[in-house]
């Protein structure tokens, strides 16, 4: 087996777990065979000294599929 892992950033008004799940949510509609997703940053955006936008950076790794 061969994966390929590439980053997905989640972004969420509310929390970093509301990020996480949007994160997977995406990733789950845009790739087949996910068999890894491992979250590597925590940040967040801030506007007015004040928290806009929780982000969550992860390393999504999935199957590659072979040409037949």
């Amino acid at each position: 087996m061969v994966s390929k892992i590439i980053t997905f950033v989640g972004e969420s008004p509310a929390s970093w777990e509301e990020a996480t799940t949007r994160l997977i949510k995406e990733a789950q509609s845009s790739l087949r065979g996910i068999t890894r997703i491992k979250v590597t940053e925590f940040d967040v955006r801030m506007e007015n000294e004040q928290v806009s936008t929780f982000r969550v950076k992860a390393e999504v790794a999935f199957k590659v599929e072979a040409k037949t």
